[in-house]
């Protein structure tokens, strides 16, 4: 198997492990906590906090272990990967998530295929996807740009794990995981409808965390005698 392929499969099967954390411990902590909105979310944020580190930390040296399309797309428009890679990541990672979310309905008894009918919709939401995913570009890309790509996995674990709560959409920040979380209509699902203004939310967020990386971190370490 080649570089690419390998990094394609490790893309999805990361994405798989992503979605099926998420979705898996929503359905969890849905049974365990049952009324307990609250507890839910600590138990589903906790889950995916330490699962999204391990999953970096395994899948790292394969693939970059993006995960997610604006990871990828950011790191493109950084100047870090070529349009073939990103061309094999996008589709591996949307694919990833939904197998990833169909395994954890399976898992749980629930239906393979459900559509999720937890409508998100607001300006507050999609505020709060903006600024998810915005800070998600800018911790990723301050530690990469600065050689400190080893503190992804804990760092970006911590992120999302604290920006559960303190957003309102409880930060999806990831257009694959905002696909695959529509076929559960579990605790951690998303109706249909508001899936494209999540994603679109999402892209915005990208955009403006990119350009703060490119204001602050201008140069990366490794590449000031090539850039400057």
């Amino acid at each position: 198997m080649n570089r690419t392929a390998r990094a394609a499969l490790g893309e999805f099967l990361g994405s798989a492990g992503l979605a099926t954390v998420v979705v898996g411990s929503g359905i969890a902590a849905q049974r365990l906590s049952p009324g307990d909105t609250g507890l839910q979310l600590f138990e589903n944020a906790f889950a995916t906090a330490l699962g999204l580190a391990v999953l970096i930390l395994v899948f790292a040296s394969v693939s970059g272990a993006h995960f997610n399309p604006v990871v990828t797309l950011a790191d493109l428009t950084l100047h870090r990967e070529r349009w073939s890679i990103a061309a094999v990541y996008l589709p591996a990672q949307v694919i990833g998530c939904i197998g990833g979310a169909i395994l954890a309905n399976l898992m749980f008894a629930e239906p393979a295929v459900a559509w999720s009918t937890t409508d998100r919709s607001g300006w507050p939401l999609l505020l709060a996807e903006v600024v998810a995913t915005a800070g998600l570009i800018v911790v990723i890309f301050a530690l990469v740009r600065t050689g400190r790509s080893h503190l992804a996995a804990p760092a970006v674990g911590a992120y999302i794990g604290a920006a559960y709560f303190f957003t309102s959409s409880s930060s999806f920040a990831n257009p694959a995981i905002t696909i695959g979380r529509m076929f559960s209509d579990t605790f951690a699902g998303i109706a249909p409808a508001s899936v494209l203004p999540f994603i679109g939310a999402q892209l915005v967020g990208a955009a403006i965390g990119c350009l703060v990386v490119r204001v602050l971190f201008p140069v990366e370490v490794g590449r000031a005698t090539v850039e400057a």
